[in-house]
């Protein structure tokens, strides 16, 4: 089934000058691998720490490299004691939450430097370490969406993806979790165990992550060779590798069939007290301290699928700029019900667009002229809404009913495929699915994801001489107006399958005609649920 479609104004592209960033990107400047070395205590919520810093420098003539990292703030935050590159001593500034490293010389094109920053402190934000439900001590990373600067120097933003690795040292009663592989684990003098991890992927930063604590640890199966893991709190392994142990196989399974391979090393779902629901952190999901119930709940199985759907949009293909965030979240909450869809029918699916609506009029009450792709973007507070989820979903749904589902599918293979482990823009994304559909979606994308507003019909049809008329109005008084197509279905007396006409609605006041051989037992619009929008409708008297 094909409808018609349509430009987003994106926030960078190719020939196109973007907007003022308000987060000082450096282009000319790519971070290719850090190296954590932390060391915990349960006498201190001090961290002492040596970070390894590896970038490459794709211009000549650079003086500086600049990284976040958090000051000292009313006892908390991060002081710098040295910064080496090949053991000698650099000149650094700290300040502003901002680390300033003066190079001892010029870069050349392509250089590619390491150095060694030295600090210590007790993270104000980002990586918690507290008590958790259980009253045990336990150490997790927080880094959604910009908080890695709060404990790791780097440089905190989406769109310079790197590899990381964890070398951590922590007294021997507890297990270190974090991205990619487990390198080594050693246990040394004084009770200390050394854990080293690595994640040879690139990611963005807010994907790092580290969990310390008391865990119970299941290798539940593998998948493509690749290991599925399940930690939970020691307390709650029964009922955490109960919860666990599905549907994330299955999940895997559909995504690489229908999207691309899965770009990592392991899947490990772990029980944390840093996050209430989920959070995507590449290989290593956390999920809140009340996620495990023993019941495998449908809120919780929701929450598995979304962040599994998030390795593949927002962990191997990232937005470029945070205004494009629906690219992470519109599409996973999407890829949650195309599984759900497939794996529990039809409609559970409906279900789910049914209570997505909901909450997008809600919203929509209080926030008429929202949109879903920010306009630079000051406040980190507000980068996500429910908008951002649901309706970017509603969008994607939308987008599938135009250009048909094997037109969206062929679509999203391409642009997985192009961006794998790179980042992308809302502007890609249009261009790979007019590629797929031979389609021009501009009008399409600017309006839903550009422009705020809702849709709303109001009209009648009425039968005469072997034609229906239509009249249909768009009744919304927020001041935008759509251009969608909109499939019309004509139920024949005696048949419960209507046939499906489409009209483009672009227009406040709208009027068709559409020849029929009887007159219908009844006309519904959208019968089949491919348009965000309410309508009255009814046959004219």
């Amino acid at each position: 089934m094909k409808f018609i479609l349509i430009i987003i104004i994106g926030t960078f592209s190719a020939g196109i000058s973007a907007p003022i960033d308000n987060y000082p990107k450096n282009p000319k400047i790519d971070a290719i691998n850090y190296i954590f070395n932390i060391e915990l205590s349960d006498e201190t919520d001090e961290i002492i720490c040596e970070s390894k810093v590896d970038v490459r420098y794709l211009e000549k003539g650079i003086k500086e490299l600049r990284l976040d990292l958090i000051n000292v703030q009313k006892e908390k935050g991060m002081k710098v004691s040295r910064v080496t590159f090949n053991g000698d001593a650099l000149t650094f500034k700290h300040k502003n939450d901002e680390l300033y490293i003066k190079l001892p010389v010029p870069s050349s094109v392509n250089q590619r430097s390491q150095y060694t920053i030295s600090y210590r402190g007790v993270p104000a934000d980002g990586f918690k370490i507290a008590d958790n439900k259980y009253g045990d001590r336990t150490f997790f990373s927080d880094n959604w969406p910009n908080k890695a600067r709060h404990w790791l120097p780097l440089i905190d933003h989406p769109y310079d993806k790197s590899m990381c690795e964890f070398v951590v040292t922590a007294p021997d009663h507890y297990q270190v979790i974090s991205n990619g592989l487990l390198i080594e684990e050693t246990d040394g003098p004084n009770g200390k165990r050394l854990t080293h991890w690595k994640q040879s992927v690139p990611i963005a930063p807010w994907l790092f992550v580290l969990g310390v604590a008391h865990f119970a640890v299941q290798y539940v199966d593998t998948f493509d060779g690749k290991s599925i893991q399940t930690w939970v709190y020691e307390q709650d392994r029964d009922a955490g590798f109960y919860d666990f142990a599905e549907p994330t196989k299955q999940v895997l399974e559909f995504y690489t069939d229908y999207v691309g391979p899965f770009a990592y090393e392991k899947l490990a779902n772990i029980q944390s007290n840093s996050v209430g629901g989920g959070m995507e952190s590449a290989t290593a999901i956390f999920y809140g301290d009340k996620s495990v119930t023993g019941k495998r709940s449908v809120r919780w199985r929701n929450v598995i699928i979304h962040e599994i759907a998030h390795q593949w949009f927002g962990n191997a293909v990232t937005e470029y700029d945070w205004d494009d965030i629906w690219l992470s979240e519109g599409f996973a909450t999407y890829f949650t019900l195309l599984f759900i869809e497939h794996q529990y029918g039809r409609d559970a699916f409906v279900d789910g667009l049914k209570s997505s609506q909901k909450r997008i009029n809600a919203f929509y009450k209080k926030h008429p002229d929202y949109t879903i792709v920010h306009d630079n973007l000051k406040d980190m507070a507000k980068v996500t809404t429910g908008q951002t989820y649901q309706k970017g979903s509603w969008i994607l749904h939308m987008l599938r009913g135009i250009m048909g589902t094997d037109n969206f599918w062929k679509g999203i293979q391409s642009y997985y495929a192009k961006y794998q482990n790179l980042n992308a823009t809302t502007d890609d994304f249009r261009r790979e699915m007019e590629e797929a559909s031979g389609m021009d979606l501009s009008v399409f994308f600017k309006q839903w994801l550009n422009g705020g507003g809702t849709l709303e019909y109001a009209g009648s049809w009425q039968y005469k001489n072997g034609t229906v008329k239509i009249i249909l109005d768009q009744v919304q008084n927020d001041g935008y107006l759509f251009n969608m197509p909109l499939q019309i279905g004509i139920y024949k007396p005696g048949e419960t399958t209507p046939v499906i006409e489409t009209i483009q609605v672009n227009k406040k006041r709208n009027s068709f005609t559409i020849k029929v051989d009887t007159e219908p037992k009844k006309i519904v619009l959208d019968p089949n649920l491919w348009v965000l929008m309410e309508a009255a409708f009814e046959k004219k008297k």
